[in-house]
């Protein structure tokens, strides 16, 4: 189903109300908001790029990075309502696919591993949100609403609704609940799973220094 242009737009200014608390109105955001002519650009390279205009769509491409920041390659395929935070540093590459209603935040890259043929780029499925300077790298799926922690480094693909953490990064199964993450804006308060054994392993510790030095006591005391 094709979209009006100014549909189009509308919503995707729209989502860009609705999940940055600083934006204060759609014209703002129109002439202001890196993100919104990231994308703008975009499509205009995207169209060339499949009319098989390269110079044309490159050029519009390098224009778009100098203008804005962010570099996308022509021949990625962006879906509707992509909200990008800040921006600076987001390099998508050629055969990326990012799905509707998606969350970027600066520093982004959704780029190859240099070992690929072919589809050499991830894909970002519906609701996905990628925090800042987090890194997913090679042809696998990231599902949908799923969140991916700031300054992760995903490797292998990441099932629909979970969170991946660290270096490499770990996915957290989040038990079936449902969750927009990508509307809920939180890149930070992220569970990581060695973090909280490593806790335990501490408590567990802190529980047996306390029995030694009871036993020593009382060793002590009847002696």
């Amino acid at each position: 189903m094709r979209h009006h242009p100014f549909v189009s737009l509308s919503d995707l200014l729209g989502a860009y109300q609705r999940r940055d608390p600083a934006a204060r109105s759609k014209l703002e955001i129109f002439l202001l908001y890196p993100g919104v002519h990231a994308v703008l650009y975009h499509r205009l390279a995207h169209w060339l790029y499949r009319h098989r205009a390269f110079f044309l769509a490159r050029f519009v491409s390098q224009w778009n990075r100098f203008w804005t920041g962010i570099e996308i390659h022509p021949g990625a395929t962006i879906g509707r309502r992509l909200v990008i935070d800040h921006g600076m540093g987001i390099v998508i590459g050629e055969t990326a696919e990012v799905g509707d209603d998606c969350l970027l935040y600066q520093g982004v890259t959704l780029g190859g591993t240099g070992k690929d043929q072919g589809k050499r780029h991830p894909t970002l499925g519906n609701g996905v949100l990628v925090g800042s300077g987090a890194k997913v790298l090679g042809p696998f799926t990231v599902g949908d609403n799923a969140r991916i922690a700031a300054g992760a480094v995903v490797l292998t693909a990441v099932p629909a609704g979970a969170t991946a953490v660290g270096v490499p990064a770990r996915v957290v199964r989040m038990d079936g609940v449902p969750v927009r993450y990508a509307d809920a804006v939180d890149q930070i308060h992220v569970e990581d799973p060695i973090c909280r054994e490593l806790e335990g392993l501490r408590e567990r510790l802190a529980q047996l220094e306390e029995i030694m030095e009871h036993q020593t006591h009382t060793k002590e005391r009847t002696a």
